[in-house]
């Protein structure tokens, strides 16, 4: 397997104490010793004076709490740099204050070759509709301009970017004024990021590395592949990460394998697994996603990009090579065709082999009893985005804009996959929705159906072990003795024991329970503020004027 991880400096021996650490170890931990890299051990206030002689640095935690690092199991970094450091729309209310924002960007940055934006969302705007070519040619002032939507599965661009992909009129996806999919959209993309220097795209990469470690996250999964970035930009993030202390990236390249070939090839890439993006439909909102039933709001049901004849023959091919496989499915008629798939692939290559390989599951949003069932038989590892209910689910959400409340009400069945024994891994699919650990626990633990809620602790483990499992992992996300040191520091209130459900003790700080506690993640509660965060033993960002 294959991780990005700096050269490293000599490693110190470090006491931290006086706080809580989050560790299964000891319920009770306020301590812990990192040496070479690595969680040596952790335990009492007491008997860490034992240690405070012969290590190289003590740090006094006052009373902060220590977790395990974060890992994002979705991210796409260079985008992710591009919008922190680009055209963010996501905080227009109206289609007339986006435009305004495109304005505003294109007369402060004159030099810029192609105009990148991102974040709009036209079912939150009165308006109830995108920019139409010709307003956003006004607005653009003739300079090539690409803006995806949020869930970046359609996008609108401007008359100077199409020109530069003269056969995009032929192709599937090509509309004159609405937004652009599928293959017209992949071209347009591709244009308006080719036109992003290196300079431009190692300092976006920085960026979105850099917020990362700023939040407490220790290890981002990459997921790259033809359809949404170039080989150049995924092997130039791996060097870029493996010079840096961190944060670590493991990079899936979402690409079809039909032998050892292929397989060697997605290993020279430097991925850990032919998984990540390997659409097999697209998006609710882009009304791309793949569905049994038309969409309540459009007489359409979605785009199938890969059957299951497609997908068996990947899965078969990735678990003959010992590749990890994966899919983005989210509609329901998409995630039974991966079914389908993979239980075909199963009888040919053996089910226990299926199970052995974690195949992944990107989204896995639109899932039924049915499905959820045959993830825990097949092993299959959901990689999902709670924030996604956070901004999409409820009664008026854009779930049930584009579902009707009936089925929108079936999304993101947390509690239900849990029950079934299918892991768990959480991320952002930044900059779809922004990096955010503590965010996307509390959105789990207050999902907007109430039925799909998890605890606090199994959305916890979701987003710190659940990522390391996911890329085959059972030895890190945790603070052990012997597991990597990648750990957060944070100011946090008094932690609790939080339940999902009102006919269990929402909270307990009963120390009887030997349940660590977590900081409360109520509605409305400050969320936890990192202070350090640490990978491998190197400290990889500390607070300013902490």
């Amino acid at each position: 397997m294959t991780e990005s991880t700096a050269p490293q400096s000599e490693h110190r021996t470090v006491l931290l104490r006086g706080g809580d650490v989050h560790s299964p170890a000891d319920p009770f931990a306020t301590a812990m010793v990192v040496e070479r890299g690595h969680v040596a051990w952790v335990g009492s206030e007491g008997a860490a004076d034992a240690f405070a002689g012969g290590v190289d640095e003590v740090i006094d935690l006052d009373g902060a709490l220590v977790t395990p690092a974060f890992t994002d199991a979705h991210v796409h970094t260079t985008s992710t740099g591009l919008a922190l450091t680009g055209l963010d729309l996501s905080g227009a209310r109206t289609l007339d204050e986006a435009l305004a924002l495109v304005r505003t960007y294109v007369a402060a940055h004159p030099a810029d070759r192609v105009v990148l934006g991102h974040g709009w969302d036209a079912t939150r705007w009165p308006e109830g509709r995108p920019p139409s070519r010709s307003e956003l040619d006004a607005a653009a002032g003739g300079r090539p301009v690409y803006l995806p939507r949020i869930d970046v599965h359609s996008a609108v661009a401007s008359t100077a970017l199409l020109d530069l992909v003269p056969s995009v009129t032929s192709m599937a996806g090509y509309h004159p004024e609405a937004p652009l999919t599928a293959a017209a959209h992949h071209a347009v993309r591709s244009a308006a990021h080719g036109a992003v220097s290196p300079l431009q795209r190692a300092d976006a990469q920085r960026a979105a590395l850099d917020r990362a470690a700023s939040l407490g996250i220790g290890t981002v999964h990459e997921c790259g592949g033809p359809d949404i970035s170039d080989e150049e930009d995924f092997t130039a993030l791996l060097k870029l990460a493996a010079g840096r202390p961190g944060p670590r990236v493991f990079g899936y390249w979402a690409e079809q394998v039909a032998d050892e070939k292929d397989a060697r090839r997605i290993r020279e890439l430097g991925a850990v697994g032919a998984a990540g993006d390997l659409f097999v439909d697209g998006s609710l909102g882009s009304h791309t996603a793949c569905l049994h039933e038309p969409y309540a709001d459009a007489s359409l049901t979605g785009a199938a990009h890969l059957d299951a004849g497609q997908i068996a023959a990947h899965v078969a091919a990735c678990t003959e090579a010992g590749l990890q496989a994966g899919f983005h499915a989210i509609g329901d008629a998409a995630l039974g065709a991966v079914v389908d798939g993979v239980r075909a692939a199963a009888d040919r290559v053996g089910l226990g082999r299926v199970r052995a390989a974690r195949h992944r599951i990107e989204h896995a949003e639109m899932l039924t009893p049915e499905t959820v069932a045959a993830f825990a038989e097949l092993g299959l590892t959901a990689s999902v985005q709670p924030a996604f209910d956070a901004a999409w689910g409820g009664e008026e959400g854009m779930y049930a804009q584009r579902l009707g409340a009936g089925r929108a009400r079936t999304l993101n069945p947390y509690a239900a996959l849990l029950r079934a024994g299918v892991p768990l891994a959480f991320g952002s699919d930044s900059p779809v929705t922004p990096l955010d650990p503590w965010g996307t626990v509390r959105a789990a633990a207050f999902h907007r159906t109430p039925e799909h809620r998890i605890s606090v602790r199994a959305g916890f483990t979701a987003h710190t072990r659940g990522g390391w499992r996911a890329v085959g992992r059972d030895d890190a996300g945790t603070l052990v003795p012997g597991a990597p040191a990648d750990y957060a520091v944070w100011r946090t209130d008094d932690l609790v024991v939080q339940a999902p459900d009102d006919r269990v003790a929402r909270w307990s700080t009963d120390p009887r329970s030997g349940t660590p506690g977590l900081p409360d993640l109520s509605p409305g509660a400050e969320l936890p503020v990192c202070l350090r965060t640490v990978v491998f033993g190197q400290t990889v960002y500390v607070r300013p004027n902490e």
